[in-house]
């Protein structure tokens, strides 16, 4: 697996843009939407926990738990923008990241922010 496999983020030619700020140099807010989030669970499947109990042993990444946190984080995302997009927004300031375990069966990953409409000053 390269680099490449182990990160998220937008193009950039993204219709929404999404950012950890609470604003963006060289634009204005001309309308706050509102919050926004997208919203994923996902289940271990038997192979992973396997290969995560067993390297847990000897120590080191788990690689194979890695990619599917990085995998499911990136579909929280869409699923923001896709809300975003749909509430008529152009930015999501503010976006965050919320992980917890979802009544031991998986993992619960929740992108959230606050959508808003941006323009260029």
């Amino acid at each position: 697996m390269g680099i490449e496999d182990y990160g998220g983020g937008q193009t950039p030619q993204a219709d929404v843009l999404v950012v950890t700020t609470n604003d963006v140099p060289g634009h204005q807010v001309t309308q706050v939407v509102g919050e926004v989030f997208g919203l994923t669970v996902r289940s271990r499947h038997l192979g992973s926990q396997i290969g995560a109990g067993l390297k847990s042993m000897i120590g080191g990444e788990l690689k194979g738990l890695t990619k599917t946190l990085v995998e499911t984080r990136n579909q929280a995302m869409e699923r923001l923008v896709d809300q975003a997009r749909a509430r008529g927004a152009n930015a999501v300031l503010m976006m965050r990241f919320d992980v917890s375990e979802a009544a031991d069966v998986g993992t619960e990953v929740c992108a959230y922010g606050t959508a808003a409409v941006i323009s260029r000053s």
